[in-house]
């Protein structure tokens, strides 16, 4: 079977930050609870951003460094997104034009909640297995800006991210095992019945996160014969906040090995703490929330010396509806490397809000919704955050809205 992993990644993780504290304190949210998001910051969308300027401006820096005869090579365009701008036309045309891919790649947008991204990554390396052309590559985007939720104990956790990731035979950031295990049934635990309603049970959808990843893995036990305490140097997990992935590693620990408290928490520190690293810097980025732990737990895994096989990464994905999957990779020699082109020391960089700048961005971002025909956001609406975070950058950026056609440019 033709080896294929992730090459490549790049992240735009926004140029705005809401400390999350704050936030929580101006909310009046009940302190214990929140300190239980495992949560510190988060990404927050200016109104002429929206999901097709993540996504390009994710992937814009990994196409620009590639020459046309590698751009050409890009056959597959898979763009996941559960932050629909259009029933029918994808998202993905947009981003495809952006970046300038050619005519001959294959472009389409995938939703499953947050499984869209694992879709999508799966789909993308299937292609390239079963490519006829040795060089063919595929391009997978996650991009999500969170829906608004004010008052309420999700709204820290909501974030805005996109997460580029070249797939390809020639892994240098995750090469990806074949074999999985999936987990998939129908629960009401979240849905999005219109563009600025997100409604669902929380309750219910953690004890549905907590069921697939049983499910999942005990599928990918059946086929691999994997032991979960001993056969991964390191865990990512859907993280829409840290303590949920947390619990639902404590879940496995307990159920799996039966380990005491101090046992499973000394785990914790050593596979999955170190996946939560940028997960609670942006917040739940939902298609590439596994994603971003990814990043996280790599990075970790390349930093310790060389020693034995390639360090083996479990990832663990869910989407409420529900779908959910648990797979693996094996983290190259030089993965570091590969990391350190992704874009994401930017995160450190972004701009921080008072209150009243983040109150206001919730009005205004509403302007560039599912279903708007018509909008003109002149940058200067933006204010002196559009000039101190996005001004001459050379970022796409949505300029106006025309008979439901979104027109970008360069900042």
């Amino acid at each position: 079977m033709r080896r294929v992993g992730i090459e490549s990644v790049g992240i735009y993780a926004g140029r705005a930050v809401l400390d999350v504290g704050m936030l929580a304190a101006a909310r009046g949210l009940d302190s214990a609870r929140f300190q239980n998001l495992l949560m510190r910051r988060k990404s927050v969308a200016l109104p002429v951003e929206d999901p097709v300027s993540f996504a390009v401006n994710a992937a814009k820096p990994m196409i620009d460094r590639m020459s046309p005869a590698e751009r050409g090579r890009i056959r597959h365009l898979v763009v996941a997104t559960e932050s629909g701008i259009d029933f029918g036309k994808a998202m993905s045309s947009y981003v495809q034009r952006h970046l300038g891919l050619g005519r001959a790649c294959r472009s389409f947008e995938v939703k499953h909640a947050c499984f869209g991204g694992t879709a999508a990554l799966q789909i993308a390396a299937a292609c390239i297995r079963a490519a006829a052309r040795p060089d063919e590559r595929a391009l997978v985007i996650t991009t999500d800006l969170a829906r608004p939720l004010p008052h309420t104990y999700a709204e820290p956790s909501q974030g805005a991210a996109a997460v580029a990731l070249l797939v390809g035979p020639e892994p240098r950031l995750l090469d990806l095992e074949p074999l999985t295990g999936s987990c998939s049934y129908e629960v009401m635990d979240s849905c999005r019945p219109a563009a600025d309603i997100e409604t669902g049970d929380p309750d219910l959808s953690l004890l549905s996160y907590l069921d697939c990843i049983r499910g999942a893995f005990a599928d990918y036990q059946q086929a691999t014969g994997a032991d979960f305490a001993a056969h991964f140097d390191g865990l990512a997990f859907h993280t829409p906040f840290g303590g949920m992935a947390k619990g639902a590693h404590r879940t496995m620990m307990r159920e799996q090995k039966r380990l005491p408290p101090a046992a499973i928490e000394a785990d914790f520190e050593r596979r999955l703490r170190p996946s939560l690293t940028y997960c609670a810097e942006v917040g739940n980025i939902y298609s590439g929330s596994v994603m971003l732990a990814m990043c996280g737990a790599v990075e970790a895994l390349a930093a310790r010396p060389p020693s034995g096989p390639p360090p083996r990464l479990g990832l663990f994905s869910y989407g409420s509806g529900c779908c959910s999957e648990f797979y693996s990779g094996l983290v190259p020699p030089g993965a570091a490397a590969a990391l350190a082109e992704s874009g994401l020391d930017a995160i450190a960089r972004r701009r921080p809000l008072t209150m009243p700048d983040y109150e206001r961005l919730l009005d205004l971002n509403r302007r560039a919704m599912f279903g708007v025909a018509e909008m003109d956001l002149p940058p200067e609406e933006a204010g002196p955050l559009y000039r101190e975070t996005l001004a001459g950058s050379g970022l796409l950026v949505l300029r106006r809205i025309s008979q439901y056609h979104r027109e970008y440019d360069w900042a």
